[in-house]
């Protein structure tokens, strides 16, 4: 378990800092995503909301109460969706056994990426600046050895802070800790501790496990062992995956289609890499660019039998920037994604003909494929 190394990533007050982002007018401002009626709830708050008491899960009348000049904003899930996902492009040029927890968080095992002689700490530093720089938000980082203290240290030193807790620091640590500050105590465990004689980790950590069995049953158990520094649950993948992908961010802006045309070729070969290593064969390909006024546009093309070669997706990653270089003047990011992963198994009947919702003109690749844009 110690030789692990796991980082925890969670992005700062999300929500409400991607609107504070997207409107500057709200920056340094108290503000929360969600409604004001009574029964309204409060989604996500600002730092400068949280200075007043305001919180997540509060009903939005009472969070006007304890700021009366609180900026309510109304949610917009598909954008913060379409972060998540830049931010999980992120994570995977590091590591492909990721745990998301929400769409704000995850959990990240970075061992077999130490072995190159870069520490997780420099890693999660680099995620940290990565992450700022390609949609200009903050995030929070724990690096350690488990799952239990990366979490810890994500929460320890927010917001936009990087806490890194190695094995000879773990116990001091968890010592002084206070009891609430425990990640899975919430207040009811809490209060039950505290009437009990538990106020840090150290009382906990003096604690036998039958006593502490005895009072919380399982969760007991549970206690006993993090306030160890003792946690062996590994970095677990569940869920299926959908797509393959990949995206920078320039420097600078761009404009000119030689310079759109050279930085695609140069995306090109990671992106061939990144499918081979996934064994990942799709039937869409999706090019996506941001502009430099943060506005997502994403084009695809479909083909029924998929793209048989690095050549086919080249012709079609060209032919989409083509298509599409009248909607945009200046793009900050381009990324490519293959998704709609083709079945081993042989379709029950045929496909029906795809629609073509960008162009009614047919691309046809060199081997003759029917293309279409969705």
């Amino acid at each position: 378990m110690f030789s692990r190394r796991i980082i925890h990533i969670d992005m700062d007050a999300f929500f409400a800092s991607v609107e504070q982002r997207d409107h500057p007018e709200w920056r340094d401002k108290p503000l929360v995503v969600g409604g004001q009626s009574r029964r309204g709830v409060v989604a996500a708050a600002s730092y400068e909301a949280r200075r007043f008491g305001v919180h997540s899960a509060m009903p939005g009348f009472m969070a006007k109460q304890k700021c009366p000049h609180l900026i309510f904003a109304p949610h917009r899930f598909g954008v913060y969706k379409e972060i998540s996902n830049e931010v999980r492009h992120i994570f995977s040029d590091y590591t492909d056994l990721i745990e998301p927890l929400s769409i704000d968080e995850a959990y990240l095992d970075v061992t077999k990426t130490t072995v190159d002689g870069r520490t997780a700490t420099s890693i999660a530093e680099e995620i940290r600046a990565r992450i700022f720089k390609e949609t200009l938000l903050t995030c929070s980082a724990g690096v350690s050895y488990c799952k239990f203290l990366a979490k810890l240290g994500s929460d320890f030193n927010k917001p936009n802070g990087l806490t890194v807790i190695r094995p000879n620091q773990a116990q001091a640590f968890l010592d002084a800790l206070p009891i609430e500050k425990f990640f899975g105590v919430g207040r009811v465990t809490a209060r039950k501790l505290h009437l009990n004689g538990f106020q840090t980790g150290a009382d906990l950590r003096q604690c036998s496990e039958e006593r502490l069995r005895n009072l919380f049953g399982r969760f007991g158990g549970h206690l006993y062992m993090i306030a160890r520094g003792l946690d062996e649950r590994p970095v677990q993948v569940s869920r299926v995956r959908k797509s393959v992908g990949m995206e920078r961010t320039f420097f600078e802006d761009l404009s000119a289609t030689n310079e759109l045309e050279s930085k695609l070729d140069e995306l090109l070969p990671k992106f061939y890499e990144r499918l081979e290593k996934a064994n990942f064969k799709g039937r869409t390909l999706t090019l996506k660019v941001k502009t430099t006024a943060f506005q997502i546009i994403t084009r695809s093309i479909s083909v029924k039998e998929g793209f048989p070669t690095h050549d086919a997706i080249r012709l079609a990653a060209f032919e989409l920037l083509h298509k599409n270089r009248g909607a945009f003047v200046s793009i900050r990011l381009m990324g490519l994604s293959m998704s709609n992963e083709l079945s081993n198994k042989a379709p029950k009947s045929r496909p029906q003909a795809l629609s073509m919702k960008e162009s009614k003109k047919q691309f046809i690749t060199h081997q003759q494929l029917e293309l279409a844009f969705a």
